[in-house]
């Protein structure tokens, strides 16, 4: 049931041959004790069971807005498809093996309550590898909250050369309206243009406990290009059209001045050369081993 008095939550769960997992997930979004909650599933063209499974789910419980795709659109296009045809005031993307504390959408609703200035609340989440062991890193910074979008930018571009442990933009809370107007391209590290998009886009907020949990696992780059579905080149020039990516965007962000522009396009070319040397370092060490194993 929703209750009027509270804003709508909205939770985006898009999946593909999940069908084994499915449950899992949406118990754990459904058990959520917050009293206005929506799940939109996008189905994308699935070939196993998910179709069955989700439409019983559906049936079961009228928070669930189920759709399906007639062909595969791709990653990206299926998490952006829940993210626009969501209703609530906030919004959340959830993956199809991951779970959510009861506490999550009320803890985070009343940060954002506290603070109209927000656009996106960040929780600390607990991360699952390969292996079984679990790891989350508390997140005590104040500078994504500053009001001044190059000082939350900078702090995003060090996060992203530190952890992803520490926050998730990606798998937070945000003000649906703003986010979903926020363009994005197919393309290797995306996820991390778009986190620095969000950065300049608004101040954060976070809740330093976690409330949500993620499997996490290695991917090799070529094989990550070809689950995006972008050309295999792409693996080899990764860093170079992130930089564009970001250069790009940042000329055109709204709301920046002259100055601000500039020091974004230093913070975004900083970043670049710090990767480009840790690069050219990681190879010089192949190198090095190799040649020492030939000997």
């Amino acid at each position: 049931m929703t209750n009027a008095a509270s804003p709508l939550v909205s939770i985006g769960l898009p999946v593909r041959n999940a069908g084994r997992d499915i449950e899992k997930v949406v118990k754990s979004v459904l058990s959520q004790d917050y009293p206005s909650l929506q799940l939109v599933i996008s189905d994308n063209a699935s070939t196993d069971d998910t179709e069955e499974v989700c439409r019983e789910l559906a049936r079961a419980d009228e928070r669930i807005a189920y759709h399906r795709q007639p062909e595969d659109v791709g990653i990206l296009r299926n998490f952006m498809f829940v993210a626009a045809n969501a209703n609530g005031t906030y919004f959340r993307w959830i993956g199809d093996d991951d779970a959510l504390e009861p506490g999550f959408a009320a803890k985070c609703v009343a940060v954002f309550e506290a603070d109209p200035r927000l656009i996106l609340v960040s929780t600390q989440i607990s991360y699952e590898a390969q292996d079984g062991s679990i790891s989350s890193s508390p997140y005590h910074a104040t500078e994504l909250g500053s009001d001044d979008p190059i000082v939350r930018l900078r702090e995003m571009l060090r996060l992203l050369n530190t952890s992803p442990m520490y926050i998730d933009p990606l798998y937070s809370m945000m003000r649906r309206e703003p986010i979903v107007a926020i363009p994005r391209r197919n393309m290797l590290r995306e996820d991390e243009v778009y986190a620095a998009k969000l950065a300049m886009a608004g101040p954060w907020g976070h809740v330093n406990e976690v409330l949500a949990h993620r499997h996490t696992k290695i991917e090799k780059i070529g094989l990550l290009a070809r689950r995006l579905g972008v050309p295999s080149w792409q693996s080899k020039f990764s860093n170079t059209l992130q930089y564009r990516e970001l250069l790009q965007w940042v000329a055109v962000a709204p709301g920046l001045t002259a100055q601000q522009r500039r020091e974004a396009r230093a913070a975004v070319s900083r970043m670049y050369m710090y990767r480009e040397q840790r690069t050219i370092s990681h190879k010089s060490r192949k190198l090095v081993r190799l040649a020492l194993g030939r000997r």
